[in-house]
C-alpha cells in the first residue's frame, strides 16, 4: 500500500486458529487442528474482496475470528485501525456496529418463532438506535431498499422463500449501518437465479453505502462476479491474492486454476475438451506437514515441494502466489477464464 492509499477498513495480520488436539484411543496425543495458519490481508473502503476455497478449508473459521465470535490463537485482526481481538466485552457490542456478518443458510440464522420486521428491528434495538415510530420507519426503509413488501413484515420466516429469508438477513444486517459486511456463503443455498437477484442488490447496496465486503465461498464463478480482488484460501492458508481480472484469467498457483478449470461453461466447443480435475479431498489440518500443503494433490508437484514450505512471492506487481513454481502454471485456455 502507498502513501496516498487510503487505511483499509479491515486488516488480517498473521492470523491463527489451532483447535486444541485430543487424545486418541489409546491415549496418544494427536496434533492440534490448524484451522487458519498465518493469514494476512486488507480489505480496503468499498471494496469487496472475495475468499474462495473448498470446504474445509478454514473460511467459515476466519469469517468468526473476524466477528470474534471466537479468539484466535495468534495474530491479529484491525477494524479502522483498532485491534479487535484484545477487545474488553464492554466494547464488542460497539464494534457489532461496525461488522456485520451474512450466515450461509437463511434459514437457520432467523429466529422462526418472530416476524420478519421485528427481526430486522432486533439490532436497532439492541444498540437502541431508534423507538417507536422511528423505528417502525427504518424497518420499512430497510425492507424497501432490500425488495420486500412492507405488507410481508408480519410474516415468518418460513413463509418466505430462501431468497426473501436472505433479503431479510440482509436487511438485519445493514440495520445498524456498518462499514463491513462478512458474508459467508450468502447466495449458496439459493436457486442459481435467486442468487443472480441477491448479488446484484449486494452491488447497489455496496454502491450506495460505501460497503465493504468479504465475500466468502467455494464457488470461483460467483466470487468473479462481485470482487474486485480474490484470496485463494488451502488448508487454513492464502495460496494467491490479487486483482480479481488477473487471479481469475492468469492463475499462477496450481490450485487456482483447478479451481477454474471446474467452473462450468456453456461454449460446445469448451464444453467438449478435455478437462484437468482437482484430484482427491483436502486433507486434514491436523496433519500438515513442513512442506507445500497442495503438493499431495498438485499436477505439478516435484521432490521439493514435498519438503520445502513456498513462501509468498510477488508477482505481476499486485499479486502474492505460495508456489515453487507459480511462473510455469500453465494458463487458461482462451475463454475459460471466470
Amino acid at each position: 500500500m502507498s502513501a496516498g492509499t487510503p487505511r483499509p477498513a479491515l486488516i488480517l495480520d498473521g492470523l491463527r486458529k489451532e483447535f486444541p488436539h485430543r487424545r486418541s484411543l489409546f491415549g496418544k496425543a494427536e496434533a492440534p487442528v490448524r484451522a487458519v495458519d498465518d493469514v494476512s490481508f486488507f480489505v480496503q473502503p468499498g471494496e469487496t474482496l472475495g475468499l474462495v476455497g473448498e470446504s474445509g478449508c478454514g473460511k467459515s473459521t476466519l469469517a468468526r475470528l473476524i466477528m470474534r465470535m471466537m479468539a484466535p490463537t495468534s495474530g491479529s485482526v484491525l477494524v479502522d485501525g483498532q485491534r479487535v481481538d484484545t477487545l474488553l466485552p464492554s466494547e464488542v457490542l460497539a464494534y457489532r456496529r461496525k461488522v456485520q456478518m451474512i450466515f450461509q443458510d437463511p434459514y437457520a440464522s432467523l429466529n422462526p418463532r418472530i416476524r420478519a420486521g421485528d427481526l430486522i428491528a432486533e439490532p436497532l434495538l439492541i444498540h437502541g438506535l431508534a423507538k417507536g415510530a422511528a423505528r417502525a420507519a427504518r424497518v420499512r426503509e430497510l425492507a424497501d431498499q432490500v425488495g420486500l413488501a412492507a405488507s410481508s413484515l408480519t410474516r415468518f420466516p418460513h413463509e418466505f422463500s430462501g431468497g426473501q429469508r436472505q433479503r431479510i438477513a440482509i436487511a438485519r444486517a445493514l440495520a445498524v449501518s456498518p462499514r463491513i459486511v462478512v458474508a459467508d456463503e450468502p447466495v449458496s443455498a439459493l436457486d442459481v437465479s435467486v442468487r443472480a437477484q441477491v448479488l446484484n442488490l449486494m452491488a447497489d447496496l455496496q454502491a450506495e453505502r460505501g460497503l465493504s465486503y468479504l465475500f466468502i465461498s467455494h464457488d470461483i464463478g460467483t466470487v468473479a462476479y462481485l470482487s474486485q480482488r480474490v484470496a485463494v484460501m488451502y488448508l487454513g492458508a492464502i495460496v494467491e491474492i490479487g486483482p480479481a481480472r488477473d487471479v481469475l484469467r492468469r492463475p499462477r498457483h496450481p490450485y487456482t486454476r483447478l479451481l477454474l478449470e471446474a467452473v462450468p461453461v456453456a461454449h460446445p466447443r469448451l464444453k467438449s475438451r478435455r478437462r484437468e480435475v482437482l484430484r482427491g479431498e483436502v486433507p486434514s489440518a491436523a496433519n500438515i506437514r513442513d512442506a507445500c500443503r497442495f503438493a499431495p494433490r498438485c499436477p505439478m508437484a516435484t521432490e521439493r515441494c514435498h519438503i520445502e514450505v513456498p513462501q509468498p512471492r510477488t508477482l505481476d506487481g499486485d499479486r502474492l502466489v505460495a508456489c515453487h513454481f507459480a511462473e510455469d502454471t500453465p494458463d487458461l485456455p482462451k475463454g475459460l477464464a471466470a
